[in-house]
């Protein structure tokens, strides 16, 4: 099932909308959503023109959120991804991540915030090929300096939570699709993230795996992790409680949604064959 996104989806008043106030280089308070843009743009030349890649976007997200970002190709959605990851920096306006002037920082105090507050969750799964999932979990703590004791606590904690506890040892070949993009969530818990960033988590599985994946993701919400996904399917959009929508730029569509039960979606299913 495809999104169809349109201008007339657009509310009157959005209520995570924020108003763009005068720009000020004082941080928001500890009262400020963990995310939040004003006026933020990125902007590319290209053979002597401009690509303007995302327009002044102003919005917010909560602490604890669910909120799945679609659009079509182009539409701005990954560059808006790559700013909130900080994995780049915008053109103008500002970017807030847990009250911290992301927009100001220089490339190290990135990689410090990506690596203390950030979890990303990849299509690809992006897991070293002749590595354990042990060791694939443990790898940003390895790059992070954590003593060897603590990264293989902490790892064996996390693949425990999403049920491989019993796979330490396993290869990725040796592994599914869908215990593979576990072992990548696992890797995106183990620093104890506020947020994760899942770039379509779900594009490479199979619908059955997809529902496992977004049961899980939906376990961690509950915990209180805010996650923020893109998804060019609204099957999986249905499972966040906000969905925001861009086109060319701009957000087209940003709405509260009543989010499906992944859990009770599994448990609805034929069970599968041995």
């Amino acid at each position: 099932m495809t999104a169809e996104i349109r201008s007339a989806d657009v509310p009157a008043r959005d209520a995570h909308a924020v108003d763009a106030p005068a720009m000020d280089a004082r941080a928001p308070d500890a009262a400020q959503p963990l995310i939040r843009c004003e006026a933020l743009a990125k902007r590319y030349e290209v053979g002597g023109g401009t690509v303007h890649a995302l327009r002044e976007l102003t919005l917010s997200v909560n602490a604890g959120e669910f909120v799945a970002v679609m659009g079509p190709s182009g539409s701005g959605k990954s560059t808006f991804m790559n700013l909130v990851g900080c994995l780049d920096q915008p053109s103008s306006g500002r970017y807030w991540l847990a009250g911290e002037p992301v927009d100001s920082m220089n490339r190290d105090q990135l990689a410090a915030i990506r690596n203390r507050l950030i979890g990303f969750v990849f299509q690809q799964f992006n897991l070293l090929p002749r590595t354990s999932a042990q060791d694939n979990v443990e790898l940003p703590l390895l790059y992070a300096g954590v003593p060897r004791a603590e990264r293989q606590a902490r790892a064996l904690k996390r693949l425990q939570q999403v049920g491989l506890g019993e796979r330490l040892d396993h290869h990725p070949s040796q592994l599914s699709g869908g215990q593979q993009q576990r072992v990548a969530i696992a890797r995106a818990l183990v620093n104890d993230p506020r947020l994760i960033l899942a770039d379509e988590p779900t594009g490479a599985l199979d619908s059955r795996t997809s529902i496992e994946v977004m049961a899980l993701m939906q376990a961690l919400n509950r915990e209180g992790i805010t996650i923020v996904l893109v998804t060019h399917e609204a099957d999986v959009a249905a499972f966040a409680s906000r969905i925001i929508g861009f086109r060319d730029g701009r957000v087209v569509r940003d709405a509260a949604n009543v989010p499906h039960d992944a859990a009770a979606q599994l448990a609805a299913l034929e069970p599968e064959q041995g």
